[in-house]
């Protein structure tokens, strides 16, 4: 269990029509843009310096790394959302270099390999995964804290992953009592014991009658754990300064919270990096299964990871808590409802875990989105923190004028459109151009896929960390459309496309 880190005080054989197809199509490639090392050179000092003492790195390979994590966000982010059903998950090698993509029907491996990743065939979807997890989380209250300390979806070994305390039989006996498909569970013989983390800007402390670690700032406030405080709570900040009121708090089941600030405050887009400055948040596109990722607490500071398992339940003292994300960062009390960041990415708030910053430990946290979802809050996002990489603008000076057709839409944060509306077209032999104008500070991408006679295969890709993106395409006669990604953030987009 973690413990809450409080300080005392399917293809068909030819196009479909429109309805069919967003579900069906696999993509290829996306071209890197002109950024070569997105969101590197915006990682503060701090950062690069935690991922190099936590993760055995030197200081360019920790760039190297935010690098290709970035563009491996990006590529499971499109498959995810283009594979439907068949998607069984992504991860990364330990170096942050590959990635793999799971999927159960072997007709979409080539797509996944031509998307730049590794395609296994597996017998279970992400989605079957996560209904044998809800059997679990169903049977919580069932499943002993001194014999289960939790339980997660492996991805990689295409299973869910029990942890037992001692005896494995206690375990096994919940399994069994749950009712959960025993032949999608593995039983993992561990130690762990997670307790939480009691202990505006990220990172900063704040109390409470104990005192915790401030996660995000949003308009109004900011985000935390639930366990640092029942609604109506008040809060001081780390000067001791009436700050203000747990307005939401979901503890356990949940461990998230929002605090609505006073006028003294001014929520602001950055985490506190421990060295005398700040990263600025840019927003908040969820990381890959083996991707680095760092946490600001007001106990230990900047301590970096891996991910490890997304979809995790622990069960803590005081009641088991789902939906965690589990990694190999250290933690401490004083550090729960802190920050955690892949690159300039908010991943969530620090919850729980087992260990500490002298020998080591496993550390939970509460995923930021869903917090974001639920309390119907906005993340405070910024551009500063660094000099961010360069976005290739559309002509025009931010329009996209001069092509055959326009098309518009708007799309919320991880979504995706097809265009034109909603379905293919035709193009002879020749020069595919495309313009992009998306929404100012959001991350928008723009995919060409031709039909391959089985799938929809991306050919040409504008993916650089921005909202405006070109492509050109010189291509043979066939079955043509475009897929806009709102890879960051949400909001309206034009595109201007010229067809052979």
């Amino acid at each position: 269990m973690r413990r809450p880190l409080i300080a005392a005080a399917a293809a068909a054989v030819l196009p479909l029509a429109a309805a069919g197809l967003a579900a069906l199509p696999a993509t290829a490639a996306p071209v890197d843009g002109p950024a070569a090392r997105p969101g590197a050179d915006a990682a503060s000092a701090g950062m690069l310096a935690a991922m190099q003492r936590d993760l055995g790195l030197t200081a360019e390979q920790a760039r190297t790394r935010i690098a290709d994590e970035a563009r491996a966000a990006k590529k499971e982010a499109m498959l995810r959302a283009t594979l439907g059903a068949d998607f069984g998950g992504a991860w990364l090698s330990p170096d942050g270099a590959t990635l793999t993509v799971a999927v159960t029907d072997a007709a979409d491996a080539a797509a996944v390999v031509a998307a730049g990743a590794k395609a296994k065939v597996v017998a279970r979807g992400e989605a079957e995964l996560d209904r044998v997890k809800a059997t679990l989380d169903r049977g919580a209250t069932h499943a002993p804290a001194d014999a289960v300390a939790g339980w997660y979806v492996d991805v990689a070994t295409n299973t869910v992953v029990v942890l037992a305390r001692g005896d494995a039989a206690g375990a096994r006996t919940f399994i069994a009592d749950s009712g959960a498909d025993a032949a999608a569970v593995r039983v993992v013989r561990s130690d762990e014991a997670p307790t939480t983390l009691y202990d505006v800007r990220g990172g900063d402390a704040y109390y409470m009658g104990g005192r915790c670690s401030v996660g995000f700032s949003v308009t109004g406030g900011f985000v935390t754990a639930g366990h640092c405080g029942s609604v109506g709570t008040a809060t001081q900040g780390y000067n001791q300064v009436s700050q203000g009121t747990f307005r939401g708090s979901s503890f356990p089941g949940n461990d998230y919270a929002w605090v609505q600030t006073n006028s003294n405050w001014t929520p602001q887009p950055w985490v506190n990096n421990y060295s005398g400055g700040n990263v600025t948040v840019a927003g908040s596109a969820e990381a890959a299964v083996g991707a680095s990722v760092c946490r600001s607490g007001s106990t230990t500071g900047w301590r970096c990871g891996t991910i490890q398992a997304k979809n995790s339940t622990v069960n803590y003292p005081q009641g088991s808590v789902s939906g965690l994300t589990r990694t190999t960062a250290c933690a401490e009390p004083g550090d729960s409802g802190g920050s955690w960041l892949s690159g300039q990415q908010a991943q969530g708030v620090t919850s729980g875990g087992s260990g500490n910053c002298s020998i080591g430990g496993t550390t939970y946290f509460q995923p930021v989105n869903e917090i974001l979802s639920v309390y119907g809050l906005t993340l405070r996002t910024g551009t500063g923190g660094g000099t961010p990489p360069p976005t290739t603008p559309p002509p025009g000076g931010g329009t996209c004028s001069g092509y055959q057709n326009t098309y518009s839409g708007t799309l919320s944060s991880g979504a995706t459109q097809i265009q034109p509306g909603g379905t293919y077209f035709t193009a002879g032999a020749g020069t595919h151009r495309a313009c992009l104008d998306g929404p100012t500070s959001r991350d928008f991408d723009l995919y060409l896929q031709r039909w391959s006679g089985a799938s929809w295969v991306s050919v040409a890709s504008g993916t650089s960390p921005g909202p405006d993106e070109t492509l050109t395409y010189n291509g043979s006669s066939g079955y043509y459309r475009y897929v806009v990604h709102a890879y960051s953030g949400s909001g309206s987009y034009s595109l201007g496309i010229t067809r052979p």
